[in-house]
């Protein structure tokens, strides 16, 4: 497991669930992406609860593994949760609509009980 890296599932598999701590890397997409790939092909589309905590960016190879991953699965992605806390993270997930036909919505670190329950089933309590 990647110490960048933290991934589960909720909903029976239906959402994948990523927080993402510092940079991403090569590696860390070896490990996302054939997890996503079976939940896409097992349910069609998915939900993603993305959290940031201290996200430092990509390095170069993981922003191209990004691009690649974003172009395949434009349409795979029904709903994506950010989760974070600073005005970097918001425009960060505003950076990532036209990569994705997905709603997006941010929500900052307190909301994550929100999140989930958004990124589920669209609706927030």
């Amino acid at each position: 497991m990647s110490e960048n890296l933290e991934i589960s599932e909720l909903d029976d598999g239906r959402v994948i669930d990523v927080t993402i701590l510092g940079k991403l890397t090569d590696a860390d997409y070896e490990q996302f992406v054939p997890l996503t790939e079976r939940r896409i092909k097992q349910f069609g589309k998915i939900g993603m609860l993305i959290v940031l905590k201290d996200f430092g960016g990509w390095d170069l190879d993981a922003m191209w593994d990004d691009l690649k991953f974003d172009i395949k699965h434009f349409s795979d992605i029904e709903r994506m949760a950010i989760v974070g806390h600073s005005k970097w993270d918001k425009f960060l997930s505003a950076l990532s609509r036209p990569f994705t036909a997905a709603e997006i919505k941010y929500f900052d670190e307190h909301e994550l009980t929100a999140a989930r329950q958004w990124v589920a089933n669209g609706q927030v309590h």
